[in-house]
């Protein structure tokens, strides 16, 4: 008789192909088909956001509560491009204008409220089950939207274990005491131990407390979430949990079967082994926006126009880059004043540089195609997918000596050249000397087109996928359900 294959309850506010704002999307929809080999079968908890239901096409009820914090509520089940979904439907929290945080600009006014549902809904399947007789061995939660789980099934008795995975630590859900009595949570767990942030009350501190397990999504960040700098105000929680053993940090891999340019119908196909066809999607990018021939490479960035991700810094050493042979596709959309910026910058130099305010998913698969650099200054950055897509893609990364980027780019340093495991250029001063010094480094390797060659083989051929990784979480439930 087979073995029964073990039952995780994923829950998170987004997953890829259906709803997407950023790497958390990607990661929830990818990690559940590398864990199942592994014995884990995974089902998927989000919200039933509007336009969703129609998507998915048919459904069935599995679970329902006529007052789920001020309205009705079901969560339907269904599967959809080889995901297994919960889709909890509740109108009255989720059937309005605007993405899944934020309407013109500004966070939806009761998103403390929507996703502390989230969150109850998921202890409440973790402890009674669903109507089709299921119920999770393990629950992972994700980020500071499912941050409340651990809590809720705490107070509840509950033995279920729980691993929550922090994506971004500068988002921590954070809303007043006077809301404790409304999403169910008992006044004598706020204080500075537990539920109590600087007076207020953070669902992601919540969870940072109350959780079986926390992982984040690279060792290097593991580790920065325990400094001043990168803690965001929990660096002393994560110090403790690090201190118990309790902490841990996983590498993200990437959708290996999306992003394949052997079989990608975006572009002209290549792989590692016949990279040719790299130049005729160099030369396609370039007609696509109608840029000249460079000299020297030609990057991209696919990103969120913020502070965050570096972007003053491109402002400021890009004509640099450019004035030196190079030139530069940029995909993305986010602060004004970037956006405002760097449509100057392409009116500035119109032959050397591309723009596309937005998000276009077909876009960036052409882009990453026809790279030969992909930009990645982040000032921090917990994992990093644009690097393992440029890795996969043979578009050599150009990073910030932080977090994921730190594990996952090898520097092109004369040894690591010589030795053959360079896969890209890093920087540890992360300002605009260090991008401005990393660039010129790419800009001369460039001339040696040998070299550059074996620099995106070596890119080319660096696994990227969720393999490693997924046998990681797979040890990790493991161990929680023992």
């Amino acid at each position: 008789m087979a073995q029964r294959l073990r039952r995780v309850l994923s829950v998170a506010s987004e997953c890829a192909p259906l709803v997407k704002t950023g790497g958390l999307a990607d990661v929830v929809g990818a990690l559940p088909a590398a864990l199942e080999p592994l014995g884990w079968r995974t089902r998927i908890l989000m919200p039933a956001y509007p336009g969703l239901l129609e998507r998915v096409g048919r459904t069935r009820r599995i679970w329902r509560d006529e007052d789920l914090f001020g309205g009705p509520a079901t969560v339907r089940s269904c599967h959809f491009e080889g995901l297994d979904l919960l889709l909890l439907d509740a109108p009255h929290l989720y059937d309005r204008p605007g993405g899944p945080y934020v309407v013109d600009g500004h966070d939806h006014h009761d998103n403390h409220v929507r996703f502390a549902a989230l969150s109850w809904v998921a202890a409440r399947i973790a402890i009674d089950g669903t109507s089709d007789k299921w119920r999770p061995d393990v629950v992972h939660a994700h980020d500071w939207q499912a941050g409340l789980v651990p809590s809720y099934l705490k107070y509840a008795g509950s033995r279920v274990p729980t691993l929550l995975t922090i994506h971004n630590i500068a988002f921590q859900g954070i809303f007043g005491p006077d809301q404790l009595d409304a999403l169910h949570l008992p006044t004598w767990d706020f204080h500075p131990e537990a539920l109590e942030y600087h007076s207020l009350v953070s669902t992601l501190k919540a969870g940072l407390v109350h959780a079986s397990r926390i992982s984040t999504v690279s060792p290097s960040y593991a580790q920065e979430l325990t400094r001043e700098e990168f803690g965001f105000g929990l660096q002393g929680v994560v110090t403790m949990r690090r201190d118990r053993g309790e902490l841990s940090g996983i590498l993200n891999g990437i959708d290996t079967e999306v992003w394949n340019p052997a079989t990608d119908p975006q572009i002209n196909n290549y792989d590692a082994a016949d990279p040719a066809a790299k130049a005729a999607n160099r030369q396609a990018l370039l007609n696509e926006f109608s840029l000249a021939e460079p000299s020297g490479p030609l990057a991209v960035v696919v990103t969120r126009l913020t502070h965050q991700k570096g972007v003053d810094l491109l402002l400021e050493k890009l004509p640099v880059f450019i004035e030196s042979g190079g030139a530069v596709v940029v995909l993305g959309s986010g602060d004004p004043g970037y956006e405002y910026a760097l449509g100057e910058l392409a009116a500035r130099y119109p032959q050397s540089v591309g723009l596309h305010i937005g998000y276009d998913e077909q876009l960036s698969h052409r882009m990453y195609a026809g790279a030969d650099l992909v930009l990645v200054p982040s000032r921090f950055e917990p994992c990093g997918l644009t690097q393992l897509i440029g890795l996969r893609y043979g578009a050599i990364p150009l990073v910030a000596a932080t977090g994921g980027l730190r594990d996952t780019v090898v520097d092109a340093t004369p040894e690591h050249l010589a030795d053959g495991t360079a896969t890209g250029f890093t920087f540890s001063d992360i300002d605009a000397g260090g991008l401005g010094f990393a660039l010129g480094r790419s800009v001369d390797l460039y001339k040696d087109q040998a070299a550059w060659a074996q620099l995106r083989s070596q890119a080319l051929n660096t696994p990227v996928d969720w393999g490693t990784s997924a046998a990681v979480y797979a040890r990790l439930f493991t161990e929680l359900v023992s």
